[in-house]
């Protein structure tokens, strides 16, 4: 099954490269290009992509709008990864409460992108560990907001799933979540399934968000 993918970026010579990337994957393609926003709205309802690779800082209709509008009733079900110069954009945050599934530094290698095209198209969430860090710094350095504190959805998780939960927030995959926590890959997955059901969240982004928000995490908070 081939995935295809949209490429939204203000510069052509970036959605150049990153054409040439993804079409050079057996499994990947790329049906469409857009230059901002508003172009991405109607790239996405002609050619109807499994994956839009979004950028933020667009004239125009900017990424996060377009992520808000695509996520918010625009009738597709196409996933948004978003890619950003992280320490430069100070809209991530909000890219991600809009709803997009994940995003990557510009800087990526060229199989860390494919990849993070590939887990977002299967319905899974792209929050590496190393783009969480950066996150974490930007609560500390006040980029975005602080959480506010409690959440009554809280109370529907048993310890073991706000054990979990908080392990996801930091940015561990299902694997390092079982080694930190003496269970299996498996046990975590049926933990993390039970979790997005119970808050009504769509992805490990979106759980990563609430745990923030709720104040089971905290700002600069390391991992265990």
């Amino acid at each position: 099954m081939t995935i295809r993918v949209l490429v939204v970026d203000d510069q052509h010579v970036v959605r150049a490269g990153f054409t040439a990337i993804i079409d050079g994957e057996p499994d990947l393609e790329v049906v469409g290009q857009a230059g901002d926003g508003a172009e991405a709205l109607r790239a996405v309802r002609e050619s109807r992509p499994d994956v839009v690779l979004m950028d933020i800082r667009m004239p125009g209709m900017d990424g996060l709008t377009a992520t808000r509008e695509l996520t918010g009733g625009a009738g597709t079900a196409a996933r948004i990864l978003v890619l950003t110069t992280f320490h430069r954009d100070e809209y991530v945050f909000g890219a991600l409460r809009a709803g997009a599934s994940g995003f990557l530094l510009k800087d990526c290698d060229p199989q860390e992108l494919v990849d993070a095209i590939r887990t977002v198209a299967e319905g899974e969430a792209m929050l590496a560990p190393a783009v969480t860090r950066r996150l974490i710094d930007a609560f500390v350095s006040g980029t975005v907001s602080p959480p506010s504190p409690g959440d009554d959805r809280l109370q529907l998780l048993t310890l073991r799933e706000r054990d979990v939960l908080v392990h996801v927030a930091q940015g561990l995959s299902n694997p390092e979540v079982g080694a930190a926590l003496g269970i299996g890959t498996a046990t975590v997955k049926t933990h993390v399934n039970a979790i997005l059901t119970k808050l009504d969240l769509r992805d490990r982004v979106q759980a990563t968000i609430f745990a923030y928000d709720a104040g089971l995490v905290r700002p600069g908070q390391t991992r265990s």
